[in-house]
């Protein structure tokens, strides 16, 4: 199956409109936090703990300038990052944005100092000096479980921030039953995100309109007024939140940052501007915040790798503190929830620990949980296909929900609206050519390379909502996203939704979603985001929620806004409003037609030429919407991956890759592959190179790009996608979020293969990234203990 290149009439829904926001991005006149200039500005920087964990003995500013330099005692006002949840057993922790009494992992913040330059406020953070006591640490989920670990928060009486459990009942007598049994471990590394622009902001005081501004790289605008006015103290009235342009936020930027709370009270307090923009030592330190998993799974199929049950523990290591709004236990929640992925699995049990640890906290990063579930799944789907002696790709097809079962709600109660996922791993099958590389294999490669081949299946639950996050007993649950929509006086748009756009290419869609109704040419639609004081309330983007969420919003409203253009042109055509009809930005009547322009400008400076009983509300109109059930829309897509693993040194290329994926109704086909391209290669990082590595004192060993290991052009394939369109029966225009996907599946994919590779020699790999010195210990521990004698040298 090609790339879906039909033309689509009109700039609307399936249109591959060019990117509205590219022009200024590619010439240089984009807008970021860095880029912000204001009169008597100062910079701001942090000292960070150098240790994992200790008790505060003292904090010596230097003298002279202790006016500059701000510790927990001076931060008057400033309230600790607490994070509620609902969820019974879950554990308070009260992270204080200026360590008191203690910090909790390397990079946790002691002090700030504010100068004319960033440099001189480095020198002052330099010049303070930290003394402190250490504490025993706490580094991985063994030793944070185990009895008489040294405590985080000695108050709690263990490390845990929340212990829960899922039974569907009947898992003894599976077990008891089953003629297969696969046991299996497996590990996914700590990662970075690395936005091409990290965290950043500058605050000041507006004494015209007497608010606290805040322009900060975030997702989530419209919440981070809520979390600052909460940790400042202040009303949300009094504060604006008005974000610049974001260079990318893959969930890093989700969350109330002590660093934004921070400049933000300086602001406040002192009634100037200040900006601090993170570094990439502080985002390889204090950012290293996401996907560190351990599964033990046991499971149980039938002589054909029927799948019969599913035990699993899954043990996440989410750091010292809980994040604002999404808590620590997001990333368990999600991956207890769908570990059971797209299979059919009659009975399921799991037990998950989020595990505390003297680590950054954790946060929720691109796929939340999926990609390492997916990987421990696709691991295991292979592990029961070997252990019955067929190909893994046809017991996965014989177990995948079938799209005659559609929707079908699985044994967690995920209600999977619609799709055909056997259907998608038939086209990835075809794609990477399977049968072509086993007859291949049965050949040496002459460079002596071993060839695998390796699938992966997932459904990406997008823009769920109210009862998901209300279940999981997150302080801000979403509810209606809303829009508004104004026709102006020369019958241009503008669009204001509070979301944000973060490279996802939302200024586009929304406009194209404008578009379908109004048939105005995007280029006469502007699209505002995310400024508090300008925009209806949203919870932000996250969970590929934005084209389902806010799209739909903006489809709705321009239903509501067409009709009142409609009743404005009928009584200037003279005809019903039934009669109306909009094609290509004109207006069409029994009569004759007319324009946007003429209807706006009969509305705004012609009045008298419109009858008395005209509808006052004008040509401005606000609309919320959510889809007809709000417990997420699940996309889906098949990942195919053909590699070549050299056994002598490790190292893996991938020769061929392919994704065969179903959105819905695509919005815009070029941002769909775009995000898919960027997403697997986020993946490619995750399942071959990307690892946040510590020492057993809690100390990042990887915190310069010489360290962590970001994939580039060289090792990248050429990724190829075919696309089908499985419309969702309860979302505006049958969409749904692809936001997330492209980074679930390549680990799986990308692993699977290169097992495939290494069969010959009997080496299974389990664990993330598969770096060139894993692969080699998985052969040498195929290959058993060397009793030769010789030296390894």
């Amino acid at each position: 199956m090609a790339v879906d290149h039909r033309v689509v009439e009109g700039e609307g829904v399936g249109a591959r409109v060019r990117r509205k926001e590219d022009h200024r991005h590619l010439m240089g006149r984009g807008r970021f936090a860095g880029d912000i200039r204001m009169p008597g500005m100062c910079d701001v920087a942090f000292l960070r703990s150098p240790v994992a964990h200790a008790r505060i003995l003292s904090v010596a500013k230097p003298r002279g300038r202790e006016d500059r330099v701000f510790t927990s005692l001076d931060a008057v006002g400033v309230g600790d990052i607490v994070t509620r949840s609902t969820i019974p057993g879950y554990k308070l922790s009260a992270h204080p944005p200026l360590a008191r009494d203690k910090v909790r992992f390397v990079g946790d913040i002691v002090a700030m100092a504010y100068a004319p330059t960033r440099a001189e406020a480095e020198d002052l953070c330099e010049a303070t000096e930290f003394d402190y006591e250490e504490l025993p640490v706490v580094v991985d989920c063994a030793t944070g479980r185990a009895p008489g670990s040294a405590l985080l928060h000695e108050a709690w009486g263990d490390n845990l921030f929340l212990e829960t459990s899922f039974d569907s009942g009947g898992m003894d007598e599976v077990a008891r039953t089953a003629p297969v049994k696969v046991e299996k471990r497996f590990r996914t590394g700590r990662q970075c995100m690395h936005p091409m622009e990290g965290k950043g902001l500058v605050a000041w005081w507006d004494f015209q309109a007497n608010l606290l501004v805040v322009h900060t790289s975030t997702q989530v605008p419209h919440m981070i007024r809520t979390g600052l006015a909460e940790t400042l103290g202040i009303p949300e009235g009094q504060i604006r939140i008005a974000p610049p342009d974001v260079g990318g936020g893959f969930g890093y930027k989700c969350l109330l940052q002590p660093e934004e709370i921070l400049v933000a009270w300086l602001a406040l307090t002192l009634k100037r501007p200040f900006r601090w923009i993170e570094d990439r030592r502080e985002h390889l330190t204090a950012g290293a915040n996401a996907r560190e998993h351990e599964y033990v799974i046991t499971a149980y199929a039938d002589e054909r790798g029927r799948l019969l049950g599913l035990d699993a523990e899954v043990s996440v290591n989410v750091g010292a503190y809980s994040v604002w709004p999404f808590t620590a236990c997001l990333e368990a929640a999600q991956a207890g929830g769908n570990l059971p992925g797209p299979y059919i699995w009659p009975v399921y049990r799991c037990k998950t620990w989020s595990v505390a640890t003297n680590k950054p906290p954790f946060a929720p990063y691109r796929g939340v949980a999926r990609p390492g579930v997916c990987f421990a799944m696709e691991l295991t789907i292979d592990a029961i296909a070997a252990a019955v002696g067929r190909e893994a790709v046809d017991v996965r097809a014989e177990n995948l929900v079938p799209g005659s079962a559609m929707p079908y709600t699985n044994i967690t109660k995920k209600y999977y609206d619609s799709g055909d996922y056997p259907a998608s791993l038939a086209t990835a099958r075809e794609m990477i050519g399977f049968d072509a590389v086993r007859e291949r294999q049965k050949t040496r490669e002459p460079d002596g390379r071993l060839i695998g081949v390796g699938f992966s299946t997932y459904t990406e639950q997008s823009a769920h909502g109210t009862k998901v996050f209300a279940s999981w007993g997150t302080p801000l649950v979403p509810g209606y996203e809303q829009a508004t929509i104004r026709l102006n006086p020369d019958g241009s748009a503008d669009v204001r939704a509070g979301i944000h756009t973060i490279g996802q290419g939302l200024e586009t869609t929304l406009a194209q979603m404008a578009s379908e109704i109004l048939t105005l040419p995007v280029a006469q639609i502007r699209v505002i985001l995310g400024d508090t004081a300008t925009t209806p309330f949203s919870t932000g983007a996250y969970a590929s929620r934005g084209i389902v969420m806010a799209g739909g919003a903006v489809s709705r409203t321009a239903e509501k806004l067409a009709e009142k253009v409609k009743a404005l042109a009928a009584h200037l055509l003279q005809c019903t409003p039934a009669d109306i009809r909009f094609d290509k930005g004109v207006i069409h009547g029994l009569n004759g037609s007319t324009t946007f322009a003429e209807v706006a400008r009969a509305w705004y400076t012609t009045p008298e030429v419109l009858p008395d009983t005209v509808d006052t509300g004008g040509l401005e109109v606000t609309e919320g919407y959510k889809p007809q059930v709000d417990t997420g829309l699940f996309s889906y897509a098949t990942h195919a991956a053909l590699v070549a693993v050299d056994p002598a040194t490790g190292a893996t290329e991938i020769l061929d890759y392919v994704v065969v994926e179903d959105c819905g109704r695509m919005v815009n086909p070029m941002i769909v592959e775009g995000q898919a391209y960027g997403g697997v290669a986020q993946g490619i990082g995750t399942a071959l190179f990307e690892e946040s590595t510590y020492d057993a004192e809690g100390q990042p060993l990887a915190s310069t790009l010489i360290d962590y290991l970001l994939p580039g052009p060289t090792e990248l394939p050429k990724t190829r996608i075919a696309h089908t369109e499985t419309l969702s029966p309860f979302s505006a225009h049958g969409i749904k979020g692809v936001g997330e996907g492209g980074a679930i599946a390549p680990a799986g994919a990308i692993v699977n293969a290169m097992n495939d590779a290494l069969r010959g020699l009997g080496a299974v790999l389990c664990e993330i990234p598969a770096t060139p010195d894993r692969v080699l210990a998985a052969i040498a521990a195929a290959k058993g203990p060397d009793t030769s004698g010789r030296s390894a040298a």
